[in-house]
This record gives structure tokens, C-alpha cells and sequence, in this order.
């Protein structure tokens, strides 16, 4: 629908997908071509050593205290939980997951034949981590992992340390894995302090925590990820499914062993520039009547409520029937970050990954789109709204 609409005319602005716009640091790029290997040669299973040196003494600066050994690279974030699911549970296990969540982990989880028991988070409380208790009510005789993903894709929600000291406590009790994608641990806001659960005393044997470069330097085709854990029993059991898949790109491990050698600057660079527009977002979405949302409190996302019928026909009306000044825009729809039917039907992710003055510029054709979208509906929200948004 979006290459018709382009097709057409249409200009399209792609808040659905989480692909920055920001340059991949260019000494990172030209180290990779500067390679001098003459045999483009398999890398090691579990990954380039040095790399995973590199890695071990990135992970310091957030006080988490991992070796080499303890380390797998990943080809991407994506395989290292498909290779913790498949190692850590059998099929017809269950994992508990807070919804909405990545809509990908649904699709991990049948791969590996496991069953996704959902855990609903409100938007009423800026999507905030369910409390310990409906977590520990969630556990059955099947159930083998928690998933956490921390700063939260879809919501932006950032989880705190005391709130996942209590999920600690669950997790410790009956025994369970806890999983935690901790891909955007850069970008926490508002002078939040980042907590991995690898940080967490008692957790030795559970934590499993999964990394990406993806979205930390702007390098999503790289597709290189990690997992880290200091439980050896996962640690042997993920290194054979490397083994079988022979090892992750070598060129790509390279790069992004460079990526670890980029100045800190860069990274404050790019912490601003997400700030800014996550600001220009969350303002532009309280002005428009109807809409529920909130501040994101980290990672580049906003999932808000929208005065609509069906979120994916609106965004399918987005591309297909309107425009705004020779514009329109893409969103993802709400329903597909949940596991419960019937949730999120009016609710969408927004992705700011693009520059402040084009999200100026799509957050006017939504403006537009939602006073003249034909299936608008009705909406007490304003006074729910105006809590939200004190969050």
C-alpha cells in the first residue's frame, strides 16, 4: 500500500517500523572496508573473540560483569531469543510476556512451539510493568520464562529498578528464566537510570539478557545481535544451535566491533536527537482531540489511543484514500502488539525515527487524517487524557 501510495504522488512518512534515519558512525563503515582479509572465512560459532572482549568491556560501563566466555553473538537480536526459547523451554512451555510487546516475539514463540500467556499492561498507567503479584498469578506447571523488553518496544515504557527487583522475586520463587531484550538501554530519558537484569543479585542462574547494535548505531541491516548470561547451561545449549547455523556475517562482526570504538559523543548525539523528537511527538499527540497517549519514557516509540473505529483500517486509509497537502503517513497498527484478543483495535505504535521537522510535517497529516477519517467515533477520553499525559 505504501509503494502505491509513493507510486502515486504521495509522499510517505514511515513511522511504522523502527529504522532510524540517523547516519551509521562513518569510522565504524570505512574500518569495515578497510579490512585486509583476503578469504571471506565462516566466523566462529559463538562469535569473533574479539569482539566478544569488546563486548564484555562495553557491558562494564553499565556495571554488568560478564567475560568473553559468557557472550554469543547473534545473527541479530531475533536469533538470539529464537536460540534462548528454544533452549530454555519445551514445546508446549509457556512464557509470560506484558502485552503489547514486540509482535515478533509471538512468532519466536511458535517457532519454538512455545506458548505465549500474556500479561495485559494499561495505557491509563503509561503502559507500566504489571505489579510482581500478576505476574506470580500468571505462573502455572508449564510456565518456564518471563520476556521483558526494557525500554519497552511498543510502548516506550521504561521499567525501574525497584519494579524489576520485584519481578526478581517472582522469577527466584518458581524458579523461571528471565529474559530480558535490553536493545534500547541507551535511550532512557527524563534522567532515568538504566538497570539490567543481569544487575540484579539472585539472578545468576536466570538472567538471559538479548543486545543488538541495530538500534544503538543506527546499523539494522547489520543484523548482529548477542546474548549474555552467566548461566553455563544455556550458554551450552544456545552454542550448539550456533553451531548449526555455522556462525553469524563476519564483515558485519567486524563493523561491529568497530562500532564499540566510536567516540561516547555519538551517542549522546543520537540520545538528544531521540529526546527531541519523542517531545515533538508526545506534544503534537495531546493537542489533538480525542487522543489518549502519554511521555515515553525510553526507547523511540509512542503508543497512543486514537478516536477510531479499527486501527488498521485507518492506517489502510492512511495510504490508500488520503492525504494532506501530497502527504500521508504510515503507522503499525495496535492489535498486532497483542497476544488477547480484541485489545489494542484503536491503538497505534508510532515509531520517531525521523527528524523533528518531518515529524512536525506528519504529525500535521494525522491531525488532518483524524478529523476527517470516516470512521471516527465518539469519545469521552478528554479527562482520561489529560491524566495520562501527567504521567
Amino acid at each position: 500500500m505504501a509503494e502505491k501510495a509513493k507510486a502515486a504522488g504521495k509522499r510517505v512518512y514511515h513511522l511504522n517500523i523502527g529504522q532510524p534515519d540517523i547516519e551509521t558512525p562513518a569510522a565504524a563503515l570505512q574500518a569495515m572496508r578497510e579490512t585486509d582479509l583476503t578469504v571471506l572465512e565462516y566466523s566462529p560459532a559463538e562469535g569473533i573473540f574479539s569482539y566478544r572482549q569488546k563486548l564484555a568491556q562495553y557491558y562494564r560501563q553499565y556495571e554488568i560483569a560478564v567475560s568473553a566466555d559468557q557472550v554469543i553473538v547473534t545473527t541479530g537480536a531475533s536469533e538470539g531469543l529464537y536460540f534462548t526459547l528454544l533452549s530454555c523451554l519445551e514445546p508446549g512451555d509457556e512464557v509470560i510476556i506484558p502485552e503489547p510487546f514486540y509482535a515478533n516475539y509471538n512468532g519466536f514463540a511458535h517457532m519454538a512451539g512455545v506458548q505465549v500467556r500474556p500479561i495485559t499492561s494499561r495505557i491509563e498507567d503509561g503502559f507500566a510493568l504489571p505489579d510482581a503479584a500478576a505476574f506470580a498469578a500468571a505462573v502455572t506447571d508449564r510456565t518456564r520464562a518471563i520476556l521483558l523488553c526494557n525500554p519497552n518496544n511498543p510502548t516506550g515504557c521504561f521499567y525501574p529498578r525497584a519494579a524489576l527487583e520485584a519481578l526478581a522475586e517472582v522469577v527466584k520463587a518458581h524458579d523461571l528464566f528471565l529474559i530480558s531484550d535490553e536493545v534500547y538501554r541507551e535511550f532512557c530519558f527524563d534522567g532515568q537510570e538504566f538497570v539490567s537484569v543481569l544487575n540484579i543479585p539472585g539472578l545468576e542462574e536466570h538472567a538471559i539478557v538479548i543486545d543488538s547494535v541495530s538500534k544503538r548505531y543506527s546499523a539494522c541491516g547489520a543484523r548482529i545481535g548477542a546474548l549474555v548470561t552467566r548461566n553455563e547451561s544455556v550458554l551450552a545449549a544456545v552454542s550448539r544451535f550456533a553451531k548449526l547455523r555455522l556462525g553469524s556475517p563476519t564483515l558485519e562482526q567486524i563493523l561491529a566491533e568497530a562500532l564499540l570504538d566510536v567516540d561516547a559523543s555519538y551517542l549522546e548525539t543520537v540520545h538528544a536527537a531521540y529526546d527531541a523528537r519523542r517531545q515533538t511527538v508526545y506534544n503534537r499527540l495531546r493537542q489533538m482531540p480525542g487522543v489518549v497517549c502519554y511521555l515515553p519514557g525510553g526507547a523511540f516509540y509512542s503508543f497512543a489511543r486514537f478516536p477510531i473505529d479499527d486501527a488498521d483500517r485507518f492506517c489502510q486509509w492512511l495510504l490508500e484514500d488520503f492525504d494532506y497537502q501530497g502527504a500521508t503517513l504510515m503507522l503499525s497498527p495496535g492489535a498486532a502488539f497483542y497476544a488477547t484478543p480484541g485489545l489494542g483495535h484503536n491503538e497505534v505504535r508510532l515509531a520517531y525515527v525521523i527528524g523533528v521537522e518531518k515529524l512536525e510535517a506528519a504529525m500535521d497529516c494525522l491531525a488532518h487524517a483524524l478529523q476527517v477519517y470516516p470512521g471516527r467515533v465518539a469519545t469521552n477520553a478528554a479527562a482520561l487524557a489529560a491524566d495520562v499525559t501527567a504521567l
